[in-house]
């Protein structure tokens, strides 16, 4: 293995599987040995296959937390503060055990990429940790290089009923390999700010929002997330910033370009701690949004959030 060898406390799996059956047999394995042990166990995957773990565990769902993951992990960024920390943080004794699927067949290759990076980030968010993640991946239907990104992203895989160490398992490169830069919309609407100026990015930012159709709570996420984007660039990346934001593919896309760097690769995806003062803005965001891409480099970063009409 290129990275440290797999860790003594948190157990991080992939599943690969190609039918209902293998898929339904290995899961309930997974979930019944957890069960069994102890361990509070928590079910977050997409609906239809929510709903085949739900009634084959029968009575054994009782008790158990179940999430369709196309909604709670629409936004991939939010998987491991809301859904993973979540519940590991409200069971703090003995390990506890998690199916998690942030990766579907109808993942778009605009998500993909944050979808991947939440793969790897998972290994650095529960370093240490006494919790078992199993990761379901459609071997029949996802693409090889989905595949072959999970096996760097995870350090042991199970397929065919067999388990074994990943030698490709590198979750930082993975990371790396996805920090895209994102190409700037040619019919965006452009507002380059600095401290004075915030008021007026964020009226700007609600006028041109409506325009494009977002109204009531949507438009309040979209206001939220750019005050707080906004506010970061001044304090943390110069003292100033560039806003963008147009519409794509039935979404308002907003985007903020600083002179900051993010040198934290969990940045936005650690819940706060209880009396935390300052520091939630990004993960916020995280929350608000549909989606959120992020590129960084030693020059600047760019957040690009997605909010669907």
């Amino acid at each position: 293995m290129s990275t440290a060898a797999v860790n003594a406390a948190f157990e991080h799996p992939a599943l690969f599987y190609r039918s209902e059956q293998e898929y339904i047999d290995e899961t309930l394995a997974f979930v019944r040995t957890g069960l069994a042990a102890g361990e509070p166990v928590a079910v977050a995957v997409p609906g239809p296959n929510l709903e085949l773990i739900r009634t084959g565990l029968g009575e054994d769902a009782e008790g158990l937390l179940f999430l369709d993951m196309t909604q709670a992990g629409r936004n991939p960024g939010r998987i491991i503060p809301k859904v993973l920390r979540g519940f590991a943080d409200a069971h703090p004794d003995g390990r506890v055990r998690i199916i998690g699927e942030p990766i579907w067949a109808s993942r778009n290759a605009v998500e993909y990429p944050a979808c991947a990076q939440h793969e790897a980030l998972i290994n650095a968010a529960f370093e240490g940790r006494a919790v078992t993640i199993l990761c379901p991946y459609d071997e029949a239907r996802l693409d090889a290089a989905v595949l072959a990104d999970a096996r760097g992203t995870h350090p042991i895989v199970i397929a065919a009923g067999r388990e074994e160490v990943s030698d490709a398992y590198d979750w930082q490169a993975v990371v790396a390999r996805y920090n895209e830069a994102l190409p700037a919309a040619p019919d965006a609407e452009i507002f380059s700010f600095r401290a004075e100026q915030l008021p007026a990015v964020r009226l700007f930012t609600v006028n041109q929002a409506q325009r494009l159709g977002l109204s009531g709570e949507r438009l309040m996420d979209a206001e939220l997330a750019v005050a707080e984007l906004t506010t970061n660039s001044v304090i943390h990346g110069g003292g100033r910033g560039t806003l963008a934001i147009w519409s794509e593919a039935g979404q308002v896309v907003v985007e903020v370009r600083d002179g900051g760097q993010m040198t934290d690769p969990l940045a936005g995806r650690r819940p706060p701690e209880h009396g935390q003062i300052g520091g939630r803005g990004l993960i916020l965001v995280h929350y608000v949004s549909d989606l959120v891409r992020i590129h960084t480099t030693d020059s600047g970063s760019t957040v690009r959030f997605y909010i669907s009409l």
